[in-house]
């Protein structure tokens, strides 16, 4: 079944207490914690403070979004925080199979993370690790951005090497989700569509795709 991952990049930061009531309320299924570090991506959000303090607000797993440099060198203190699942960038590491096995021994599940630009071969290697595959549909860096039409094709492409190789990994659609996509996208094979403007602007209705 589909699920949703409202997006907090796009919620009231001086709220965010009604902002996680919201996402409870009306259909979320997971917290999507998008950190940014002013050097992956142009902006910054939040750090590990905020998600300490929002962890006692809800019960629903964090997906904890690395959209930094050099994140093995954060991710203990994001697992101490309160995240649940570190998704990290395959472009942000060198050493990404030491990465995962060290998420996976905090406990934590792990998630992999592309870009538009980067193609679903470069993963290939490491989808038996992963319990989650993150496909970027808009550049990062910013929310409400217009969706990226060829990821879909990046989705497709995902769930049948999934099929084919009896694999687990869940696919997650990061990037333009609204209330005039969602139902395609989740049929190309997406697991989990992370919105963020079009939820938080009540444009977006959450009602489970037919798959």
């Amino acid at each position: 079944m589909t699920q949703l991952a409202p997006s907090l990049l796009s919620a009231d930061f001086s709220d965010l207490a009604s902002a996680i009531k919201k996402i409870e309320t009306e259909g979320g299924s997971i917290v999507h914690i998008d950190v940014m570090d002013g050097a992956f991506v142009p902006q910054i959000t939040y750090g590990q403070p905020v998600i300490k303090s929002i962890r006692k607000l809800t019960a629903l797993p964090f997906d904890v979004h690395l959209m930094v440099e050099k994140p093995e060198l954060m991710v203990d203190s994001f697992a101490e925080s309160g995240a649940d699942w570190i998704t990290f960038h395959y472009e942000s590491t060198v050493h990404i199979d030491r990465l995962i096995h060290h998420i996976h021994d905090l406990g934590k599940k792990c998630g992999i993370s592309i870009i538009p630009s980067t193609p679903v071969s470069f993963l290939r290697e490491i989808l038996p690790l992963v319990d989650l595959v993150l496909v970027m549909s808009v550049n990062p860096g910013f929310g409400g951005q217009r969706f990226i039409p060829y990821t879909l094709d990046k989705i497709r492409e995902l769930k049948k090497i999934r099929e084919e190789n009896l694999l687990s990994f869940m696919i997650s659609v990061d990037g333009g989700i609204n209330e005039k996509n969602y139902s395609e996208v989740a049929a190309a094979g997406a697991d989990i569509l992370v919105s963020g403007f079009a939820f938080f602007s009540g444009k977006l209705k959450w009602e489970r795709p037919v798959e």
